[in-house]
């Protein structure tokens, strides 16, 4: 269930064109036509069918290696020796937002959870299972939900258009974000902004959602207890990326009245543990 107070074309397909199924192509949700050039060519001109083997990632993997070990020829053994990650990551399946590289953290620093749309919910059992992992056995004290604008599973979540299950099923709950703000969403004109800003709202519940998770509840109220401890942890951190710009922007969220006017229903830990 996701909850706030927050501040206050359907798809037209030709029948004379032979189409492709529904896929995340070129950063959105989208039928597309067998017309269309290249289709499965990367942003650096590799054609994806010509390498049925995966004989060029393997070749990559050797000259990444290699280097790795050039510039610090400690480094898998450091790497190979344990996992202390400091951040949780959930973010979006879209093969342009890479956790580690846009936050400029090293390979090991960040435990990363994605899946279309940068979902958070409570009926997710991998998303809940990433979430109890990093805060219970990881203790990891900074949990970023990240959004980026220009998202596929947005611009279909904004269309009246059945994307056909189990992924319509799962754009449910951004379809919900867009009725729980409708009245937000209306005050700005349609099209790219309300787009943006749906993006920004879907990232604010699936924060407050890891507010409602009991293992984080549970080590909030520990860790706020425990003098060792310099701030309480996790830290839950509402981002959104723009990849026209590459900029990752934290959102400005007052997450402490949220949960104050819903900690009667959500607070399972104690006053306030949410």
């Amino acid at each position: 269930m996701m909850f706030s107070r927050l501040i206050s074309k359907q798809l037209v397909t030709s029948p004379r064109v032979a189409m492709t199924p529904i896929c995340l192509n070129r950063y959105s949700f989208s039928t597309t036509t067998e017309s269309e050039s290249e289709p499965h060519t990367h942003h650096d001109g590799c054609n994806h069918l010509s390498d049925k083997n995966l004989s060029k990632m393997f070749e990559q993997n050797e000259e990444w290696r290699k280097e790795m070990s050039k510039n610090d020829p400690e480094f898998f053994t450091n790497l190979g020796a344990g996992h202390h990650p400091g951040f949780l990551w959930i973010g979006c399946a879209d093969a342009r937002v890479p956790a580690n590289e846009l936050m400029g953290e090293a390979v090991g620093n960040v435990f990363v959870h994605r899946n279309v749309g940068n979902q958070v919910l409570s009926t997710d059992m991998a998303v809940l299972s990433s979430i109890q992992y990093a805060v219970d056995y990881l203790k990891i004290p900074h949990i970023i939900v990240c959004g980026h604008y220009d998202c596929g599973a947005v611009k279909a979540a904004s269309t009246n258009h059945n994307h056909q299950p189990p992924l319509e099923n799962w754009l449910t709950s951004i379809r919900d974000v867009k009725r729980m703000h409708r009245n937000e969403l209306h005050r700005i004109p349609e099209g790219i902004a309300r787009e943006r800003r749906l993006v920004e709202l879907n990232v604010i519940e699936g924060c407050l959602n890891v507010f409602k998770n009991p293992s984080v509840q549970k080590k909030r109220v520990e860790s706020h207890k425990n003098k060792d401890y310099p701030f309480t942890t996790p830290q839950i951190h509402a981002v959104v990326f723009d990849p026209k710009v590459g900029k990752l922007e934290k959102l400005n969220v007052d997450f402490k009245s949220l949960l104050e006017e819903h900690a009667n229903i959500y607070d399972i830990h104690g006053k306030n543990s949410v």
